[in-house]
């Protein structure tokens, strides 16, 4: 995720960073830029089309269409930005009931029990590391938890499995154990129970996002609705500008495309883009602060 001052105009004027839409824009503006040069000098110049030809009307097609399009690409980047807070907020969840885990557990487990400790405070954060790498469809690693004293523990883990359900129940497991040799009471079991259950709801609300993409049909008529648009831009507007549809055409492509192709990047938060949801420095937070705490 990118980090930025939003009070810092200049430098959002005059850079140009990953992220900027005109980058990967480039090759399509300027083909759309040779196409209205090719339109304008075409009827300016060979065509040579008289005052009442049909083809000025087009433009008042382009502003009764021109609020529809507007229409369709505001509920298109609400959408995917909702994708991307409500991603947003299951991640904030993730941190905020590790965190309650571990000082239910530190208040329940006597300062004796250091090997149980040991266990959460590694297994905890695991979740969050493994929850990372199956969003972003890697290999989950571990070596940040592989030492001598619970590196069998995660020797367990088949990684041709679902790796944070594999985690959750590692966490289950040795709860249940801690309710056999009695450091632990039904009734304290319940207390936590909240915490161990939000850990693989989170998960699969977080899948849900990841696999469910905006649908086919919608996508495709956005983009279908966006290049006849513009290919039609010139032909009427070419009466009233002349040459200067080419820097108009140009710019209202870029405009358009451009909130197509951030909603496109921010309707998966977690597919590894520059503006998605902070997975690995969440869990980073994580994994420290379960470090303090128990």
């Amino acid at each position: 995720m990118i980090s930025y001052n939003p009070r810092d105009w200049f430098s959002f004027i005059i850079r140009f960073h990953k992220a900027d839409t005109f980058r990967q824009l480039l090759p399509l503006i300027l083909l759309i830029s040779f196409y209205a040069a090719g339109v304008a000098w075409l009827e300016m110049y060979y065509l040579r089309l008289s005052d009442k030809s049909f083809v000025r009307n087009i433009p008042v097609m382009h502003s009764l269409l021109g609020f529809a399009i507007s229409m369709l690409l505001v509920f298109r980047t609400n959408t995917a930005y909702d994708r991307w807070w409500e991603g947003r907020k299951l991640w904030g969840g993730l941190v905020n009931n590790s965190r309650n885990l571990a000082m239910k557990l530190d208040s329940m487990l006597t300062p004796e029990d250091t090997a149980h400790r040991a266990f959460f405070r590694k297994v905890i954060p695991a979740f969050a590391f493994a929850l990372h790498n199956h969003l972003h469809k890697e290999q989950t690693r571990i070596e940040l938890f592989d030492d001598e004293e619970h590196g069998h523990v995660f020797r367990q883990i088949d990684e041709q499995k679902h790796i944070p359900n594999q985690v959750a129940l590692l966490l289950y497991r040795h709860v249940q154990l801690l309710v056999k040799e009695g450091k632990l009471s039904p009734e304290q079991l319940l207390f936590i129970n909240a915490e161990l259950q939000s850990f693989t709801d989170i998960c699969g609300a977080c899948e849900r996002i990841k696999n469910t993409p905006i649908p086919f049909s919608y996508s495709v008529f956005i983009k279908k609705f966006i290049f006849f648009y513009i290919i039609t831009l010139p032909v009427g507007y070419v009466f009233q500008l002349g040459f200067y549809v080419v820097p108009v055409v140009a710019f209202i492509f870029y405009v358009l495309a451009s909130l197509e192709l951030i909603a496109e990047e921010i309707e998966d938060p977690f597919s590894g883009d520059s503006n998605d949801v902070p997975t690995e420095m969440l869990a980073k937070n994580i994994h420290r602060h379960i470090a303090e705490i128990i």
